[in-house]
């Protein structure tokens, strides 16, 4: 799975979100912001491959929170309000505007997994 994967829209007709996708999403997010915040900056949707299976992804995501932990580990509380890199997916907010950003993305694509695993589950067999 490649960031090209990405839907034209949001409607319903396309149904939930598989888990593969909901995985890819949290990966884009944190590389997005990692590349753009703390590195070259040049990282785009499109570069962003899906792993392409669970033990992939976990291990992918396990890093990326390692990376992530670190980066926010080297900030001041002066960083956290700065703008500096504050450079996608939004400008000229403080910086701790963007590690929230984060956060709420990851919790919400948690929250749809889950939803998704419900769906399954309950399905009629």
């Amino acid at each position: 799975m490649a960031g090209t994967d990405w839907p034209e829209h949001e409607g319903y007709d396309l149904g939930p979100p598989s888990i593969a996708w909901l995985t890819w999403h949290i990966i884009f997010w944190w590389l997005m912001v990692l590349d753009h915040s703390f590195s070259q900056g040049t990282l785009s949707r499109e570069q962003v491959k899906w792993p392409g299976d669970v033990d992939g992804v976990r291990k992918l995501i396990d890093d990326l929170h390692g990376r992530w932990v670190s980066r926010l580990g080297e900030l001041t509380d002066g960083d956290l309000k700065s703008d500096a890199r504050t450079k996608w997916p939004v400008q000229n907010r403080p910086f701790g505007d963007i590690v929230a950003s984060v956060n709420i993305e990851l919790m919400k694509n948690a929250a749809e997994i889950g939803y998704v695993r419900f769906l399954y589950a309950a399905r009629q067999k």
